[in-house]
């Protein structure tokens, strides 16, 4: 978090990271959202990762991130956020170091087909004392499940909000972008009184 700019950047700047695992819904949301073309870093999907990449549960996938999704989001009184979408699969995982710095929290995306592709991130967000929610992206045919429930399977505290998504939606996206900002800013208030 960076601000009070006099070269005409903008006076506050907010690094959110969107993760979880591979093929839920990260480049989507970051698309979703973003007022400028975002940056994608999509490959194909080739035979070399047969056998690397769990692919079960989205098998009709046929790119994946490499490096990140970039997207930016413009509010008034000069506040920006700077969106990074991090890689999905394990093999990617080493850039997630680089990416969450000066990040002011995270959006676990997670599905319910696949739960326990959110673990991965949700282990990494809390060792490290970084702000996070979880969006739960409600894939089409995807059986809906309580909150309460992914709340128990994922085993998250109390205090960190868990709710539904649809990532192709813009007014979905910016409603989990709110609950992350506001989220990281109780914590922040709770920190520091």
């Amino acid at each position: 978090m960076s601000s009070g700019r006099s070269d005409g950047g903008p006076r506050l700047a907010l690094k959110i990271l969107v993760a979880g695992g591979f093929g839920v819904g990260k480049t989507t949301l970051v698309a979703s959202v973003s007022e400028i073309r975002p940056l994608r870093t999509e490959e194909y999907l080739t035979d070399a990762g047969v056998g690397v990449d769990d692919t079960s549960g989205v098998e009709a996938k046929t790119t994946t991130t490499v490096a990140m999704d970039f997207g930016r989001i413009t509010l008034r009184d000069g506040v920006v956020i700077y969106l990074f979408g991090t890689p999905g699969q394990d093999r990617f995982w080493f850039m997630w170091n680089e990416l969450s710095r000066g990040a002011i929290g995270a959006v676990v995306l997670a599905d319910t087909r696949r739960l326990t592709a959110s673990f991965g991130a949700i282990d990494y967000f809390e060792q490290r004392r970084i702000p996070f929610i979880v969006a739960v992206n409600c894939f089409d045919g995807a059986y809906q499940y309580s909150l309460a429930e992914i709340r128990d399977a994922l085993d998250v505290d109390p205090h960190v909000p868990v709710l539904t998504c649809d990532a192709r939606r813009r007014e979905s996206a910016k409603e989990v972008l709110i609950t992350l900002i506001e989220h990281a800013a109780s914590l922040s208030a709770a920190a520091s009184s």
